[in-house]
């Protein structure tokens, strides 16, 4: 049996696997380090969004305005269909905690003047539980005098909240579990419990959990993008109980006449 052509291949296929990882750490690396000095250099992300020219104030009593505000959740958020009458404006950052989000809100959300206000905020605060268990109370608490603060300060400016419960996790991959600890689920269900209590004349709250979640408590498998994301069919799930809940806000506006599309505003 000749060994040494076969001492080659396991050679090749090692350095060969091992260059592969080598990349892919690599670019792990580098984008690791550039969302760390892009907070560095712009802490709440408030050069993401330019304020859009808005028309004339007057429209404000034509036509409802629906911001959705919070983290990667908020942002991948999809407006729901067949809704001629509102205006979409989304305000949701990737990797945000609910301190950058209310520490951004003037910036981003008064001067779009929303009549609704679709708010996803906090599993960016709870993830990090794992790496400071000894903190965890602390950042629970946190969440909620920050989800707290967004709402009043939302009452304050005029306008109606749909305040969403924190979705629920998915299954979490083996590279993160090492890293990982039930006592975030636990902490979700906290903060979820709290928002509920948030419920008032201008408060709506909209348990999105319930609508994910499978027997098990996590997010149904079809609906699961990752472990921290639902995918289109998971938010397709959802506008289908928030274009209600959007029509009955939205009931008692006098919308434009003449208004066709669904207009969609990113930037």
């Amino acid at each position: 049996m000749n060994i040494k052509p076969l001492s080659i291949i396991i050679i090749a296929v090692i350095l060969m696997s091992s260059l592969t990882l080598n990349i892919v750490l690599y670019h792990q690396a580098h984008k690791y380090f550039v969302e760390v000095n892009n907070i560095r250099l712009d802490p709440l992300g408030t050069e993401l969004y330019e304020t859009p020219d808005l028309p004339d104030s007057n429209i404000k009593k034509e036509i409802t305005r629906v911001v959705f505000l919070g983290d990667s959740r908020a942002l991948q958020w999809p407006v729901p269909a067949h809704l001629r009458e509102l205006i979409f404006f989304n305000r949701g950052i990737a990797a945000q905690t609910s301190a950058q989000v209310l520490g951004r809100y003037d910036r981003h959300i008064l001067p779009l003047r929303p009549d609704i206000l679709v708010i996803q905020v906090c599993i960016n605060d709870l993830k990090t539980i794992p790496l400071f268990k000894h903190l965890k109370q602390r950042i629970v608490d946190s969440c909620k005098a920050n989800i707290n603060e967004i709402v009043e300060k939302s009452i304050n400016s005029g306008a109606k909240i749909i305040l969403t419960t924190i979705f629920p996790l998915g299954d979490i991959p083996m590279r993160r579990r090492i890293f990982w600890s039930s006592e975030v689920e636990s902490a979700i269900q906290d903060v979820n419990h709290y928002i509920a209590s948030l419920k008032k004349a201008n408060v709506r709250i909209y348990d999105a959990a319930s609508i994910l979640v499978d027997q098990n408590g996590s997010v149904r498998a079809d609906y699961q993008a990752d472990f921290l994301h639902i995918n289109e069919k998971g938010y397709i799930a959802l506008n289908k109980h928030l274009r209600n809940i959007l029509l009955e806000m939205s009931r008692d506006k006098r919308y434009m006449e003449g208004a066709r599309n669904v207009q969609v505003l990113k930037h």
